[in-house]
This record gives structure tokens, sequence and C-alpha cells, in this order.
């Protein structure tokens, strides 16, 4: 089978609204069976690649190939080769589960002999089939998404361009949604994926990290982790959030960012910066309670490149 039919491939792909540069020049080669992540803030652009690269919105200019398609002159052909869910997926409410993938199955033109048992199979794997006669609108908000996931996947697409579709949905239906994902990677699909939870942006094969429209860092999760050029150390203080605000008033750090109520500070010399937020720690009268220099994860570099390019 050709590859190229699974490939997503963008060449200086930019998008303007106006003024605004929602995308800029960006270059991905996504290959057969990967699952590729785009993380970044709302804002930065991730929307917009998906959208661009499902035909919906034209380019300003550079291109796309996805499935084989070139995005601007066959918008039409390539909507029968992916599977696009939006951050608001359009399930009609007043149907069934039933209903909905019927429905679905319409518009994408599943043969009548086959259609029973895909969303027979669908329903299964989704866990949905004891829902079939629910109304679409009484469903969780993880179930809906389950259904969401399904009605795409109803005609057997080659690639999934997924934005954010876990956003709000409670952890027990995300295990569900992410199970779902990983069958599909079994049988050879090509999965992007929008998120802005960085433990999924750990199970891809690789992570684009996006930022005001530009890309910053495409790679594996390890080898993305070994991207800062410093020293990072866990701090646990007696006042986190003054702790914060008095080691960035420094200009010492590269990054300083509160997880919970630990600080992460990434630092370019260990001992003497270091030293030099100690100090100032001790003049404003915050006591460390513990200190350790820890490894990186991708949270971390996240917000080690959003410092570095503010």
């Amino acid at each position: 089978m050709d590859n190229s039919l699974h490939r997503i491939e963008t060449f200086d792909l930019t998008k303007r609204f106006d003024k605004i540069v929602a995308l800029d020049r960006l270059n991905l080669n996504i290959e057969k069976g990967e699952l590729f992540g785009l993380v970044g803030p709302d804002g930065a652009g991730k929307t917009t690649t998906l959208r661009l690269l499902s035909g919906i919105l034209k380019p300003s200019s550079g291109n796309a190939r996805v499935a084989g398609l070139d995005v601007i002159r066959e918008s039409e052909s390539l909507k029968s080769l992916i599977g696009y869910m939006p951050q608001r997926f359009g399930l009609y409410e007043d149907l069934t589960v039933e209903e909905n993938l019927d429905f679905f199955s319409d518009i994408f033109e599943v043969p009548k002999e086959e259609r029973r048992k895909r969303i027979g199979d669908l329903m299964d794997f989704s866990q949905l089939h004891d829902f079939r006669r629910y109304l679409a609108g009484n469903l969780s908000g993880g179930m809906k998404q389950k259904l969401g996931l399904s009605c795409v996947l109803i005609h057997r697409p080659q690639i999934l361009l997924l934005d954010e579709p876990t956003s709000g949905v409670d952890p027990s239906s995300r295990r569900d949604f992410w199970k779902i994902l990983f069958e599909q990677l079994k049988k050879g699909v090509t999965i992007l994926i929008s998120t802005p939870y960085m433990d999924e942006a750990e199970r891809c094969h690789r992570v684009g990290m996006l930022h005001q429209g530009s890309l910053l860092a495409v790679d594996t999760p390890d080898e993305i982790r070994k991207l800062p050029t410093g020293v990072l150390f866990e701090i646990l203080t007696d006042q986190p959030r003054k702790a914060q605000q008095v080691a960035q008033k420094s200009g010492v750090p590269l990054s300083c960012v509160l997880f919970g109520d630990r600080l992460h500070l990434l630092v370019k010399d260990s001992e003497k910066n270091l030293q030099i937020i100690e100090k100032r720690f001790t003049s404003a009268k915050i006591k460390i309670l513990e200190k350790r220099r820890i490894t990186p994860s991708l949270e971390d570099v996240f917000f080690s490149f959003l410092s570095s390019h503010e």
C-alpha cells in the first residue's frame, strides 16, 4: 500500500487573519501509523492547523498534502479519507447513539451491507452498546466524546485529525478514549491530535510545540526533555507564590513555574544562580523546606520555551 495515503506533509503552511498571523510557515512530516501530538497554549495555532489540514480553511500561503491529496485543490476528495473531530463535534442531541451513527454512515456513504456490523463493532468498542437508545443530549461529556469519535471512525479513515478531543472529559473517559486511539494505531491509522494535557503528549511518538503560530520544537518526548540548556530544581517553600514572585524579580531563572506548591526553577549555573535566589528568599523571609535537582518533564520544557519567547 502507498504510504503517502497515510501521511501528512506541510510546506511553509501559513494562515493570516487580517494582520494576525495564526500560523507561520509550518513544516511538518508525519508518517503512516504515527501518533503526533500538537501542544501549545490557547491561540498557539493548533485549531488553525487542523482546520487547514482538513480542507476547511484555505492557507494564505504555503500548502499541505494529507492522505496524498493537495489540501487546496483536492479538499473535497480529502473528506472521505480523513476523520476530523473539532473541539465541538456536531452530534445531533435529539437523536439516539445508534441514530447518530446511522446518520454519519449516510453522510460517509457506508455500504448498507456493512453498516450494521460497523455500528455494532464501534458501539462495543467504545462501550456505548448499553446506551445505544439514549439520546446523545443525555450522555455525559466523556460519552459524547466517545460517540463523536465513533462517528468519525464509521467510514474507516486513514488519518485522524483530533482537536483537543479530551478537554474537559473525566479521567476515566480519557483513558477509554485513548484505548480507542491505540487500537486505531494498531490498524496503521495516522493520528494528529492537539492536546492541552502534557501526560497525553507523553504518549505520542513525536510532539510539536506551537507558540504564537510558530513551531518551537519537534521531536520524541524523550529528546524534547533534553532540550533545556540548564539545570532544573524543584523547591518547596513555606510561601510558594511569594517565592515565585521573588525568584522572577531576581532575573536569574530561565523559567520559574509553580506546579502545585512546588517551584520549578531552571537556571544556567546551578551553584551560582541558585545561591542568588536563596539569598533573595532569605531576605524576603521565605523558608526553603525541600530542594532537589530533577529531570525536566515536557511541561517544564514547554514553559521554558514560552519564557524564552516572551
